[in-house]
């Protein structure tokens, strides 16, 4: 790469979580029988008239507000006409001189530097169908056909892969927080496009190539690395960078082109006649405003309030159902770090093990609080803790019964502790005497002997207390 720079621009295409699509009625829901899901509106049968699906709108106003953008009081829906297989109506819905939202951005933060990333404008469109390839040919489904979507675009802010990723994060973070979508990649929900260019310090900005549909994080970061390479290979032996779109072959680690690159005026846009403006009242975006949740920045200061470190508010933030969890556990047992360090460790531990790539968290928040004061107030030890939440894992139940009615308590007597650590001393010399030279591994066999003789139940904090004693 030597001295070039990279600039990159992200359109980031989200479907929104509406029951219905965008102008018909038909399911807005992933999968199904292929063509079972779609209908003369949606196909763009002829005769047939779009009906604007309003929570569409208010979910796009919602990400738009959550983001910093100006909610525009007037925009409008056109056609975009350019013909491909999977658009049967040789045009498709969106939006280009009067988009819903503009402006906005995010921060984010790489190696330690913040920066903010702009936005330009955040529009409403429908999806297209789908083409599905196998060695007879090339099939299309229509189901996906008309799915209402919001395309998120960028200014071009990016300088490397890091940053792209990183906004990409923070962004699919925001979406999920504000609960418009489900941003599930492998079912195709969220979608990215890279635009990218190299230019030297001083000089203008140099051709853009975009790279289209791209499903995950690693391949927008390797599809970047890849195409900055090729393109600083082809300036530096004196060649040109040709607009155009092209495709990233992930198993490949390559870009191929695909087509010459349009402009806008290549897609003759102009108004839908179909459709009437988009007008929304300013009480109208204040309504939607006020049901904005808590976004993780806000939080992460309030938890670091509490007394939990930047590394473990962003941890627990990182999505809202963690965060409305830890809120729900702190409002009944409040011991914020106490709480953070379980769910940091064994709640996130039995999460990312699931085979399952969207687990729900199998604890009531009700019945961790209720275990983490057992632990904390000494009633039970920190084995039974962890015994009692893998079960309570499979099987939600109140660890207060549990430990009633298995006798699980912890033993916290030191007269009858004192009677098991004497007989376990008098039965191991050898160790006690390596104990009494300063050998402290071997505390952990007496309080491992003590734990098997009190069948887990002793307190392994006192039991080592009483065990220094006895040995003095």
């Amino acid at each position: 790469m030597s001295d070039w720079k990279m600039v990159i621009g992200l359109e980031v295409h989200s479907e929104l979580a509406t029951n219905t699509k965008l102008f018909c009625s038909c399911r807005n829901k992933f999968g199904g029988e292929p063509n079972t899901n779609c209908c003369p509106v949606c196909t763009g049968m002829p005769g047939a008239l779009p009906v604007l699906n309003k929570k569409a709108i208010e979910y796009a106003i919602k990400m738009g507000l959550a983001v910093g953008c100006t909610i525009n009081n007037y925009s409008v829906f056109e056609r975009k006409n350019y013909f491909y297989p999977d658009l049967s109506k040789a045009y498709q819905i969106s939006q280009l001189e009067y988009p819903l939202c503009v402006g906005g951005g995010l921060e984010i933060e790489v190696e330690g530097k913040k920066k903010f990333i702009n936005l330009d404008r955040i529009h409403v469109e429908e999806d297209a169908g789908k083409l599905i390839h196998d060695n007879t040919g090339t099939m299309i489904d229509y189901n996906r056909g008309g799915v209402p979507l919001i395309e998120i675009v960028s200014k071009p802010d990016i300088s490397s892969a890091e940053e792209a990723v990183a906004y990409l994060e923070k962004l699919r973070e925001t979406l999920l927080y504000v609960e418009v979508s489900d941003c599930k990649m492998q079912e195709g929900s969220i979608r990215f496009d890279v635009n990218l260019s190299l230019h030297k310090e001083g000089e203008p900005l140099g051709t853009r190539t975009e790279m289209k549909n791209l499903n995950s994080f690693r391949a927008v970061s390797r599809a970047i690395k890849y195409e900055a390479k090729r393109q600083a290979e082809v300036l530096n032996s004196g060649g040109k960078v040709i607009q155009e779109t092209r495709r990233w072959d992930d198993e490949a680690g390559k870009t191929y082109s695909m087509r010459t690159k349009e402009d806008s005026q290549d897609y003759r846009y102009f108004p839908d006649p179909d459709l009437v403006p988009i007008e929304t009242s300013d009480e109208y975006i204040d309504s939607i405003r006020k049901t904005l949740p808590k976004l993780p920045q806000e939080r992460i200061i309030e938890y670091q309030k509490l007394g939990l470190t930047e590394q473990d508010a962003k941890l627990i933030t990182t999505e809202r159902k963690n965060a409305d969890y830890f809120e729900a556990v702190v409002s009944l047992f409040n011991e914020p770090k106490f709480v953070c360090n379980w769910i940091c460790s064994e709640i996130f531990k039995k999460l990312n093990s699931s085979e399952e790539i969207d687990t729900d968290i199998q604890v009531s928040a009700e019945n961790l609080a209720k275990l983490l004061k057992l632990y904390k107030n000494n009633t039970i030890n920190q084995a039974v803790a962890r015994q009692l939440f893998d079960e309570m894992w499979k099987s939600d139940f109140d660890p207060e019964v549990a430990v009633n009615e298995r006798g699980l308590a912890q033993m916290n007597d030191t007269t009858d502790l004192e009677k098991i650590l004497q007989k376990i001393i008098e039965d191991n010399p050898k160790a006690t005497a390596e104990l009494k030279a300063g050998n402290q591994k071997t505390m952990a066999f007496f309080i491992g002997q003590t734990m098997k003789a009190t069948a887990g139940k002793a307190n392994p904090k006192l039991v080592g207390e009483l065990l220094q004693k006895l040995i003095n």
